[in-house]
C-alpha cells in the first residue's frame, strides 16, 4: 500500500509526478485553485476543458502535461459530480479514479487537493479519500506475465483537504478498512481451482496468526459430529474436502458479541441443476461473502475494538457427481428441521443454515449474514444495489447507515409472510425454494427460519460482489463489497 501523506501547502508548489484536482462541475466555473492552476497554463486548462467536454461527470478524468509551469509533471482533474450531491461517497469515487490514473502513468507521486464544495465533515472526507486513493491503486495481476503485470508504481500519496484537519485517526482508519477490502478482493479474485475451501481456510489462519485472533476450522468429519446434513449435502458433490471457518476476535471485558455469516461456496456449478456456461463463468466469486466476514473480523482485531466478533464460513464446491444431492432429497440441518430439495443450484441458502444455526450456539446479541444468494436479488435492484432483509427495525436501521457512510449502496426490502407459504414441503419441514417471483424475498424468509428471535440482518451481495467494468476505486472483478460496511457497523457497536 501507497504511504499517505497529508499536504497542507500550495498544491501548485508540491513535488509530484501527477497533481489532481478534485472538482465539482459548479467549481468548474469558479473555483480558486483551479483559476490559479489555469493562470500558470495561460488558459490552457480551461481551453482542454472545453475542447475535451470535461462536465465534472463522477469518476470523469482529464490529463495535461505541465512542461514545468508547475513543479509536478502531469495534472489531472477529476469529476465528483453535480455539487449538490459532492459528498463522501463522490470523493472516495474521485480518489479511486485518481489512484487509477496514477498508476496508468507511472506515477510514483501523487497529489490529490479538492475543495469546500464537499458536503461532508472534514475528517470524514479525508478519510473516504484516502480509502479510495488506497483502493483505486489496485491491481490484480498475480497470473500476468506481459507488461500488464507490472508492479504498481505509487509509493506517495499525499492528500489536500481544504481545510486542517486532524489526520492521524482518519489516515489509519481509512488503511485498516482498505487493507481488509482488499484481502478480500484478493480472495475473491484467485482462480476456483486454486481458492479451494482448504486454501481459504488457509489464508483464515494466516491472518488469525497475523492479527492476534483465533480460528478453529471444522473439517467434513467433525461437521458430521455436529449435524450439519444441509451443508455437507452441499458438499457431496466435489472431491474437494468442506471447511467451516470459525475466527474469533474475544478483546477483554468485550461490550457485545456480533456474529457475521458469509457464504463461502468457492465454486458453484448449479450441482445437478446444472448451470449453463455463461452462468458458470464469475461463480469463482460465489464465496464473497466469506471473503467479506473473514476479512473485515481480521479488522476488528487489527484496529482491537472492544467487541467479540465471530466470523463463521461454511465453505465448500457445489458439484455435480454420483454423489451429489439429488432433487427430492429430504435433508436434515444442524437445528434438527428437514428440508425437501427442490433446486440443488440453491445450495447457499443450505449452506447457510447450518452455518446459522451454529450461530445461535453462540449466544449472540446479533447476527449478521452476506451473501451472493439470488439472482433475483440482482434483476430487481440491479448490479451495483444488494439488498437487506431483516427481523429488526433498529438493527437494519443501524447497519443502513453504517453502509452509507461506507459508501456501499443496499437496499432495504421485505420479508412478506404471505410468501413463506412457497416454501412449504408436502415430505419435509421446508422447500430450499420457492415459485420465481420474489426469488430474493423467499431465499430471506429461508433463512429467517433459522435464526429464531436473534436480531439478524441478511444481505444478498449478489450484485455488487463482481463488477464488469472498473468504476473509480472499484475496481473490475471482485470488489470486496459489504467489507466497508461491516468494519465501519462494527466500530459504531464498538463505540
Amino acid at each position: 500500500m501507497a504511504e499517505l501523506t497529508v499536504n497542507n501547502s500550495d498544491p501548485l508548489a508540491f513535488d509530484a509526478d501527477l497533481l489532481v484536482l478534485a472538482c465539482t462541475d459548479r467549481e468548474l466555473e469558479a473555483s480558486s485553485l483551479l483559476d490559479q492552476l489555469d493562470a500558470r497554463f495561460e488558459g490552457l486548462i480551461r481551453r482542454a476543458i472545453t475542447e475535451e467536454r470535461f462536465r465534472a461527470r463522477l469518476g470523469q478524468t482529464l490529463i495535461a502535461h505541465s512542461h514545468d509551469r508547475i513543479r509536478a509533471r502531469r495534472v489531472a482533474l477529476v469529476g465528483l459530480g453535480a455539487a449538490d450531491d459532492a459528498s463522501a461517497r463522490a470523493l472516495r469515487v474521485a480518489a479511486g479514479a485518481a489512484a487509477r490514473v496514477a498508476g496508468n502513468i507511472g506515477a510514483r507521486r501523487v497529489l490529490l487537493a479538492w475543495g469546500p464544495q464537499v458536503e461532508a465533515n472534514a475528517a470524514t472526507a479525508l478519510e473516504a479519500a484516502a480509502e479510495g486513493a488506497l483502493l483505486g491503486a489496485y491491481r490484480f495481476d498475480k497470473y500476468l506475465t506481459d507488461e500488464r503485470g507490472r508492479p504498481g508504481t505509487i509509493t506517495t500519496f499525499a492528500l489536500q483537504p481544504p481545510t486542517t484537519v486532524e489526520a492521524a485517526s482518519p489516515l489509519a482508519r481509512a488503511q485498516v478498512t482498505a487493507r481488509a477490502v482488499l484481502r478480500a478482493h484478493d480472495l475473491v479474485n484467485e482462480p476456483a481451482g486454486y481458492m479451494t475451501p482448504t486454501q481459504l481456510a488457509r489464508v483464515a489462519r494466516e491472518w488469525s496468526d497475523a492479527v492476534g485472533m483465533t480460528t478453529e476450522v471444522f473439517d467434513r468429519a467433525a461437521c458430521e459430529r455436529l449435524g450439519m446434513g444441509l451443508f455437507l449435502a452441499v458438499a457431496r458433490g466435489s472431491s474437494e474436502e468442506p471447511q467451516f471457518i470459525h475466527c474469533v476476535w474475544n478483546p477483554p471485558a468485550a461490550k457485545r458479541r456480533v456474529i457475521i455469516v458469509g457464504k463461502g461456496v468457492t465454486f458453484d456449478s448449479g450441482g445437478l441443476s446444472l448451470k449453463t456456461n455463461d452462468g458458470m463463468l464469475d461463480m469463482k466469486t460465489d464465496m464473497a461473502g466469506a471473503a467479506a466476514v473473514l476479512a473485515a473480523v481480521a479488522a476488528a482485531a487489527e484496529e482491537k475494538l472492544p467487541i467479540e466478533v465471530h466470523a463463521l464460513a461454511a465453505c465448500t464446491e457445489n458439484m455435480p457427481s454420483g454423489s451429489s444431492y439429488k432433487l427430492g432429497d429430504v435433508i436434515r440441518s444442524l437445528d434438527g428441521k428437514t428440508v425437501e430439495i427442490n433446486n440443488t443450484d440453491a445450495e447457499g441458502r443450505l449452506t447457510l443454515a447450518d452455518a446459522l444455526s451454529f450461530a445461535l450456539r453462540l449466544r449472540p446479541d446479533v447476527v449478521l449474514d452476506f451473501a451472493t444468494l439470488t439472482g433475483a436479488c440482482m434483476v430487481a435492484l440491479g448490479p451495483n444495489i444488494a439488498g437487506l432483509m431483516s427481523n429488526d427495525d433498529a438493527l437494519a436501521s443501524a447497519f443502513l447507515a453504517a453502509a452509507e457512510r461506507a459508501g456501499e449502496e443496499m437496499w432495504r426490502m421485505p420479508l412478506p409472510p404471505r410468501l413463506a407459504e412457497q416454501l412449504k414441503s408436502d415430505i419435509a419441514d421446508l422447500k430450499n425454494t420457492g415459485e420465481r417471483w420474489g426469488g430474493a424475498l423467499t431465499a430471506g424468509l429461508f433463512l429467517k427460519e433459522f435464526v429464531g428471535k436473534v436480531p439478524w440482518v441478511h444481505v444478498d451481495i449478489a450484485g455488487p460482489s463482481s463488477a464488469s467494468k472498473e468504476h473509480g476505486h472499484v475496481a473490475k472483478g471482485g470488489t470486496g463489497f459489504a467489507v466497508g460496511s461491516i468494519v465501519e457497523y462494527l466500530r459504531r457497536v464498538a463505540a
